[in-house]
């Protein structure tokens, strides 16, 4: 993966062992980052060539001890930042590649031997382009048309969790009162100065609540201090040395910024439309999940299904997205 300017705020972001708490507690499944003790999450190097390509890769490793029925085994959070444009559509063969690297790449290393076996990995696609995503979650969804059961089970399998920024509305990210939400607030204000001032009151009030003030204040100063940059404030970033500390002369920064918006004419209300916009897609993209899933469980989807699935909100969507992994029939997965 090519390491663009963007990623590296992110990657220190990451290389501290609170804000991927935050990360897997705050946007993965609850009924996963219930079984993790994140006091014994520690650091792995993601940096490595491959060697089918040559290829330089940089993502981030962690490792945490996970607990479930009564056994606890280390668990690798492989995660992995995305922040191109366009969606790439070969992210399952990406990342088999990268997690098959990843495993040779412990081997090697000797941290794991092929008599132990190999250690459980949950991959996770952070993204946070300006398009919905719509490439496929797992390897076998590419595998097309889809083969006859005898040949199923010969089929490769790799699910990512992706974690899509932009498909969390301000009310959603509200409800979620940590400094990593708040940088998803302020990386989804976009363009607009008028939502990025916003997004900035609401991550200094953030972090002036946190117990770690001071340590908090300073991983988020340097990353927005790169965000700021990489948009062309034009803010003097030299003087900006601590969001609590220097909170009033960043807002006044920021509002001269909002009083020229408007003086240009760039009204929130684009940004608000295409809001919308990104969000009917991403209700789109949910329902084709939730299709597919089905259509490989159960066969062809009748019209009674089609109709509930047109009807749904994008919190019900998630809800069936987990439902048909238990469930046994169609009735039995839509009987409210």
């Amino acid at each position: 993966m090519v390491t663009h300017h963007h990623d590296t705020g992110y990657k220190e972001l990451f290389s501290y062992p609170e804000f991927v708490q935050q990360l897997i507690e705050g946007f993965a499944p609850p009924e996963i980052a219930g079984l993790m003790d994140f006091s014994t999450l520690k650091q792995h190097s993601g940096h490595y060539i491959t060697p089918m390509f040559e290829e330089k890769i940089e993502d981030v490793v962690w490792s945490v001890e996970v607990t479930w029925d009564g056994i606890t085994q280390r668990v690798f959070l492989y995660l992995l930042l995305e922040f191109q444009s366009a969606v790439d559509r070969t992210m399952p063969i990406r990342l088999m590649h990268y997690v098959a690297c990843f495993y040779s790449e412990l081997l090697k290393q000797k941290v794991v031997t092929p008599g132990d076996g190999l250690p459980p990995v949950f991959p996770i696609v952070l993204y946070n382009g300006s398009r919905p995503w719509t490439a496929p979650l797992d390897i076998y969804a590419m595998v097309t048309p889809e083969p006859p059961a005898f040949l199923q089970v010969y089929q490769p399998h790799l699910r990512y969790y992706l974690i899509d920024e932009g498909r969390y509305t301000d009310a959603e990210l509200g409800l979620r009162q940590t400094p990593l939400s708040g940088v998803f607030s302020v990386e989804n204000a976009g363009e607009s100065w008028e939502a990025l001032q916003r997004a900035v009151d609401r991550i200094v009030a953030i972090i002036q609540a946190d117990p770690n003030k001071e340590r908090i204040d300073r991983i988020i100063t340097r990353w927005l201090k790169r965000h700021l940059y990489r948009l062309g404030a034009g803010i003097n970033l030299d003087q900006l040395d601590s969001l609590v500390e220097d909170k009033d002369m960043l807002a006044e920064n920021l509002e001269n910024l909002v009083k020229k918006e408007r003086l240009e004419g760039r009204q929130e209300g684009r940004l608000e439309g295409r809001q919308e916009g990104r969000q009917e897609g991403r209700l789109e993209e949910a329902r084709e999940v939730v299709r597919t899933q089905l259509t490989f469980k159960f066969g062809e989807v009748p019209d009674w299904v089609e109709a509930r699935l047109v009807k749904a909100d994008h919190d019900q969507l998630k809800g069936w997205m987990r439902d048909v992994l238990f469930a046994n029939s169609l009735e039995e997965m839509f009987k409210h």
